[in-house]
């Protein structure tokens, strides 16, 4: 999984796992990965961990995009329909020339 493809993936799923092992459980993915590309969306701002406070597990976190993250994942949503596109067109291309 490419790095744009695996960030569009955990942006579009962050805000509703209710763990980081439920999250790479859904993706095949270790959740040592998922954790560390959390933790840089965290430091580039497209995400915000909020703890519960009631909660007596306190490692549980619910993951919110922020502006900049939404943008992000608009912006990685369009290239992955142009990426989709372009692969199915050169598809389109090399069945019509068999």
């Amino acid at each position: 999984m490419q790095n744009e493809e695996l960030t569009l993936n955990i942006l579009r799923k962050i805000e509703y796992v209710k763990s980081q092992k439920s999250l790479a459980n859904e993706l095949s993915l270790s959740v040592g990965k998922v954790n560390y590309v959390i933790k840089a969306l965290v430091e580039k701002g497209f995400i915000k961990a909020e703890n519960f406070f009631e909660n007596k597990n306190k490692n549980q976190y619910k993951y919110l995009l922020t502006k900049e993250g939404i943008t992000a994942k608009i912006d990685l949503t369009q290239k992955f329909i142009q990426r989709k596109k372009a692969e199915y067109e050169e598809l389109q291309r090399e069945l019509e020339s068999i």
